[in-house]
């Protein structure tokens, strides 16, 4: 047990200094490439940020763990929208532009909802069991390079040239080979982390007796979503509700879309004891996330709002926790 606890800490320090160095070495990039803060926090930072799921989750279908891999994306995007959310607006409230609400919300309230269908396979066609298939796994890709169309085609069209943002944002970049290096050096941390830190919760898991499931849906999914935290309490306490906004909502798609998609991709996925009450607390966080900003005044999250996100966080793991017990 003690073995298994300094793999899951020295595994999840890697991750988080591995996607750091990654997401610092991407956004740089991007940044030469003229990209709004806004399209950077839901395309690059969101990847970075989702990275240590990525990682996780397609080493654990490898290895086949599909209670780890399901459970920690399931656990990462609820983690993401109530607590790094809420947490976020309680520090400062979030506004939210029209174009978010009638675009980039809706599809991650879309990922959800594809991802509670694929979850009741059973009920709808009388599967033998509920499971994410290698075809499920293609269909979140191709709907993944869906949403990356819309993303880069909204960024072109509403992009405006401003030379003395140009000028300040060269200022601030790093060089070429120093992002490179950043990009690299961050991906071999994240790896190996990853396969430390699947091999200490999957080992903690054993030892208490509990489902891999309820390991990833908590400890993991908490872990794996520090960057997301991090990065959107920084960025909200700087004043840039763009990149706290995106990362949340681009985190959210990329971790359905691209990392299950790429994980019932490599190997298909039964969902195990995850099941549709922590599905319907994804979808209805995304949706209860959606009206406080679009139906109430002045399209902003409050902190009042920010404390009941919160609050739903906090009461989903009391119940996790006492249904584990039971």
């Amino acid at each position: 047990m003690l073995l298994d606890v300094v793999f899951l800490i020295v595994g999840l320090v890697l991750i988080l200094v591995g996607a750091n160095a990654l997401t610092d070495g991407a956004s740089s990039l991007a940044k030469r490439w003229g990209m709004s803060d806004l399209v950077v926090g839901l395309t690059v930072v969101a990847f970075g940020t989702s990275a240590p799921e990525l990682v996780i989750s397609v080493m654990s279908a490898a290895e086949g763990n599909a209670g780890l891999a399901i459970g920690n994306v399931v656990g990462s995007n609820i983690f993401n929208v109530c607590a790094i959310a809420g947490i976020t607006a309680m520090v400062r409230p979030i506004k939210v532009t029209r174009g978010i609400m009638t675009a980039d919300i809706p599809f991650m309230i879309l990922s959800a909802l594809v991802f509670l269908a694929m979850g009741n396979s059973k009920l709808l066609d009388g599967a033998g069991e509920n499971m994410l298939t290698r075809v499920d796994g293609i269909i979140l890709l191709l709907l993944f390079l869906v949403f990356m169309h819309h993303t880069f085609s909204s960024a072109k069209s509403g992009s405006v040239d401003d030379p003395a943002a140009k000028d300040a944002e060269a200022k601030n970049k790093m060089p070429l080979w120093k992002s490179v290096l950043w990009v690299v050096a961050g991906l071999a941390g994240l790896i190996y982390g990853g396969d430390r830190f699947v091999a200490g919760a999957s080992g903690i898991a054993s030892g208490l007796g509990v489902s891999d499931a309820v390991i990833g849906l908590t400890i993991v999914a908490a872990g794996t979503s520090l960057p997301e935290l991090a990065t959107s309490v920084t960025a909200a306490l700087k004043g840039n509700p763009g990149i706290a906004l995106g990362n949340v909502i681009g985190s959210n798609i990329f971790n359905i879309f691209l990392v299950l998609g790429c994980a019932a991709t490599v190997n298909p996925l039964p969902f195990g004891s995850v099941g549709n009450v922590d599905l319907l607390v994804l979808t209805g966080s995304c949706m209860l996330f959606w009206l406080f900003g679009y139906v109430y005044k002045n399209k902003t999250i409050t902190r009042l709002e920010g404390g009941l996100l919160a609050s739903v966080y906090i009461g989903y793991m009391v119940w996790l926790i006492l249904n584990a017990a039971a």
